[in-house]
């Protein structure tokens, strides 16, 4: 528990968007094995959740907002790749209804999350709100190109995250609201791509090592884009 941690936390409501994914199931499981919040509401396409649907988004984060005070909020949705699509290798892959979804999911769903989650922090004390974002979508640290959908969607969703925690710092001067990189982590999103590399952690190391840097985060460190050590990535 950080050192600034709101003693009410033990009475507040942990909310984990993407629950059934990789990196979600797990900091969903860290969560209640610690004990720490008094719910932890996990969130998934199961329980009506669509990062598309305005309407489904405002709806989970109501339920979860009557179990009590919202101290911490993780986004780990994301989408790279499926059957109907793949990452760009180069401008002649670029396709504007791939490119919308990319964005849709990456950025705008996260961007409507922030918009109905935000609000309902607690005005004083600490809370959290972290998405996961990637290091590809860091525009200084790009030198190999290719990956144009899942990139430029990571950027914006960096931007909104920043814009959002100004804002935020307005009305919640002790909340935090960043964006995470997770580092290389053997799920389904990233199977393909993974294949034998070395740095790549299961899930559960994953998630440990993201409450882990959350814990660590104040005031001073929100707008900011972390990785999974708790340095911060170039914009």
């Amino acid at each position: 528990m950080p050192p600034d941690a709101s003693s009410s936390e033990a009475a507040s409501v942990a909310v984990v968007f993407g629950a059934r994914g990789g990196i979600g199931a797990a900091l969903v499981a860290e969560l209640k094995a610690s004990q720490r919040f008094a719910h932890v509401f996990a969130v998934s396409r199961a329980d009506g959740f669509d990062l598309t649907d305005e309407a489904s988004i405002a709806r989970v984060i109501e339920a979860a907002a009557a179990r009590g005070e919202i101290r911490l909020a993780l986004d780990a949705t994301g989408f790279l790749h499926d059957g109907a699509q793949t990452p760009e290798k180069s401008l002649r892959d670029l396709d504007a209804q791939k490119l919308a979804r990319a964005f849709a999911l990456n950025a705008i769903g996260p961007a409507l999350i922030m918009k109905h989650l935000l609000p309902r922090f607690p005005r004083k004390g600490r809370s959290v709100f972290a998405t996961l974002s990637a290091r590809v979508g860091s525009i200084g640290d790009n030198r190999l190109g290719g990956w144009y959908g899942y990139r430029a969607s990571k950027a914006a969703l960096n931007q909104l995250v920043r814009t959002a925690s100004i804002e935020l710092a307005r009305r919640a001067p002790e909340a935090v609201c960043v964006a995470l990189h997770p580092g290389t982590v053997r799920t389904e999103l990233s199977a393909p791509f993974v294949g034998d590399a070395h740095d790549a952690v299961m899930p559960a190391q994953s998630a440990d090592h993201l409450l882990r840097v959350i814990d660590g985060l104040h005031a001073g460190d929100t707008g900011g884009f972390f990785d999974w050590r708790g340095e911060r990535v170039e914009w």
